[in-house]
């Protein structure tokens, strides 16, 4: 992307996000970024929000029609953007500790060729951890409220 620096291979830990549930990933990311370590998240359009499929889906279509204004707040309509917004309000954002911790993580819908046949860490928590309240992935979610669907 523009502007972005490059990752060095060597210090980046890659997440598959395939069944990660959103929260616990998030507050993961957030803490240890914060100590200084990078991280890029693959398969962002699989992560997983706990909780009845339709109060969620709501809620992030609330968020989005949020104050009718062309100024904001401006919410995410794409997984990878949904899951970076949880990862920055679990950060000090607003301070230069929080941007940098910040711009060590990276989401992306799919695999990128850079990333293919590399080994990926599996995350803390997944879909077998939530029990029975049920969940709807980032890519659900994007489709009901209205994000362009490229993936």
């Amino acid at each position: 992307m523009k502007g972005e620096a490059e990752f060095d291979a060597d210090e980046t830990t890659i997440i598959d996000g395939e069944g990660a549930v959103l929260g616990r990933l998030a507050s993961t990311l957030a803490s240890r970024s914060l100590d200084g370590e990078q991280f890029v998240v693959v398969n962002s359009e699989k992560i997983v929000v706990s909780g009845d499929k339709r109060d969620v889906i709501e809620k992030y279509r609330a968020k989005v029609n949020e104050h009718g204004s062309d100024r904001g707040p401006k919410h995410p309509k794409r997984p990878d953007g949904i899951a970076k917004r949880a990862v920055r309000g679990m950060l000090p954002y607003k301070r230069q500790r929080g941007k940098d911790a910040f711009s060590r993580v990276r989401f992306y819908v799919g695999v990128p060729h850079e990333y293919e046949g590399e080994e990926f860490e599996e995350p803390d928590s997944t879909v077998e951890d939530i029990g029975q309240g049920g969940y709807v992935t980032l890519g659900e979610i994007s489709e009901k409220i209205g994000g362009n669907v490229t993936w």
